[in-house]
């Protein structure tokens, strides 16, 4: 059977990067992989960002968003039927950072996918420097995504205190009791900077498994509590784009902007923007197009338009 493992995690916490080395680590195993990326957006942008990974062991394969819940769930059936043909050892899916976790399970016990897979891992990503203070939706997704995690994953841990690690690491726990998970995750969490990560951390990771943990499913509709907005077609310079998206993150006139994903033009050459209120970051990447992804809750559109419809710097 084909091992399947689950890479979640909120908005921005960094599971991107990480797949990245997983991915390496798991080619020099020697392992025939293809890397899912399904996304409930209409532009994916992360399978770009996922270009350089492609080898003649590494296949790359999304699942298109721009279409309501069941849509979404048959095209990711039907990818996975698809991919169960091809003689992988490993698939390793990464959807968005508020993805149910509950659909992955779901689709893997219908037939045939419940012939051809089986659960490898389910790691779940958790930002180190992650807030004090979530809306009821983001703390039931961190709860959720967690809940059922073999190994929760910290990232950025080079970046914050002692004291803010362990800070999040409580928030973590308070979210997982909030909602009604009394699971002990204490042996499940792994913080370390991701450079330091050996192949014996990731053969742990890799081997880490899922627990099946009881939570109280909290419902709400992802598209109205998070809203995910397009920009294109914009030839912003580095540094154009540099001082919009700080603007829009700073400002809370924009709304609650939680992450700003995309790219700049450099010359001849693209950059990669990938920012949070705790980072910011815009590195060179082979391949890009004009397009600017923002996320978050109770966004003011039309604030938003005006800022990256603008193609000079903020005044």
């Amino acid at each position: 059977m084909i091992k399947i493992d689950l890479i979640t995690g909120f908005l921005g916490a960094g599971k991107t990067t990480f797949l990245k080395k997983y991915a390496d680590y798991l080619i020099r195993q020697g392992q025939h992989i293809c890397i899912l990326e399904n996304d409930f957006g209409a532009v994916n942008v992360d399978m770009m960002l996922m270009q350089d990974t492609l080898c003649d062991s590494c296949d790359l394969e999304m699942v298109a968003g721009g279409c309501d819940k069941d849509c979404h769930i048959r095209r990711f059936r039907t990818k996975l039927i698809a991919m169960g043909m091809r003689g992988f050892d490993r698939v390793i899916v990464e959807p968005s950072g508020i993805f149910d976790v509950d659909e992955f399970f779901d689709v893997l016990r219908e037939e045939p996918l419940d012939q051809w897979y089986e659960i490898g891992s389910v790691i779940t990503v958790v930002d180190a420097g992650l807030e004090e203070e979530l809306s009821d939706a983001g703390e039931y997704l961190l709860a959720a995504q967690a809940a059922n995690a073999g190994c929760i994953l910290f990232s950025k841990c080079q970046t914050v205190s002692e004291k803010q690690l362990n800070g999040s690491i409580e928030h973590l726990k308070r979210a997982l009791k909030g909602a009604g998970c009394s699971r002990d995750v204490e042996d499940t969490i792994l913080c370390k900077p991701w450079e330091q990560l050996t192949d014996g951390d990731m053969e742990r990771i890799g081997n880490s498994g899922v627990c099946h943990a009881d939570f109280e499913k909290y419902w709400f509709d992802q598209e109205k509590e998070f809203q995910t907005l397009y920009f294109m077609n914009q030839p912003f310079s580095g540094e154009t784009l540099t001082a919009k998206v700080k603007e829009a993150l700073e400002n809370p006139a924009y709304g609650n902007v939680e992450r700003i994903k995309g790219f700049a033009r450099d010359g001849e050459g693209w950059l990669q923007c990938n920012a949070t209120r705790e980072s910011f970051s815009l590195e060179p990447i082979a391949m890009g197009q004009e397009i600017i992804i923002v996320i978050g809750e109770r966004l003011d559109q039309e604030r938003l338009e005006a800022l990256f419809a603008d193609a000079n710097d903020v005044k």
